[in-house]
């Protein structure tokens, strides 16, 4: 009798080891963790965003306003010699074959892209499918006490911080609250007090001013 419970036991035992390993196993093959339910939880809904959402940023190229400087991709389905690479003049317009000067200031692209399909369906094209594309944005300039001031080309969603450094940074004598910007499309020029993580635009100016402390 002794023999059989002692037996029955190490029978016992032997089941539970197995039923330990088993899960053990599944563990590792499905990468279950005690803390599985914490690692894949969503984020809260108040956490802060890490990544300009895509939707943003073509809302931002859609809305965006041409001017001089911008270098724009012109395609026209099969037709090589309407596809080409403009360069919008000081006046914001460029030479285009049948159609002459064009203006593009101020448009969007989808104005230009609807100006050349309707100019080219009149009299040249039966049935011209036109896309229009930014391949270079005119440029922002930063001046006063930054490494290296100057002209860059423009980046959707470019900020002061960032504009600053792509300028070489702040030198040891740069204001921190003395930042001024002159917006391109600002009919007085005026410079208007600044924070780094203000937003920029094509043809902005940016001057760091000097501190005196």
């Amino acid at each position: 009798m002794r023999n059989f419970v002692r037996l029955l036991l190490v029978t016992l035992s032997m089941f539970a080891w197995a039923i330990n390993a088993h899960a053990g196993l599944l563990d590792q093959l499905f990468g279950a963790t005690p803390n599985s339910s914490v690692v894949n939880a969503p984020a809260p809904s108040n956490a802060p965003a890490t990544a300009v959402s895509p939707l943003l940023v073509y809302s931002q190229v859609s809305d965006y306003r041409l001017g001089a400087g911008d270098k724009l991709g012109i395609t026209v389905f099969n037709e090589k010699e309407l596809s080409m690479e403009v360069l919008l003049s000081d006046a914001g317009s460029f030479l285009y074959p049948f159609l002459g000067e064009v203006v593009a200031k101020n448009k969007t692209i989808g104005d230009l892209q609807a100006l050349l399909t309707n100019q080219l369906k009149d009299g040249y094209l039966i049935d011209p499918k036109v896309y229009v594309s930014i391949l270079e944005y005119r440029p922002f300039f930063v001046n006063g006490e930054v490494g290296k001031p100057g002209g860059y080309p423009y980046q959707p969603g470019l900020t002061i911080r960032k504009a600053i450094s792509l300028a070489g940074g702040l030198t040891p004598r740069a204001s921190l609250t003395k930042i001024y910007v002159i917006h391109e499309n600002d009919p007085l020029g005026q410079p208007r007090l600044t924070m780094l993580d203000a937003v920029i635009v094509p043809g902005d100016i940016v001057t760091v001013d000097q501190s005196f402390f």
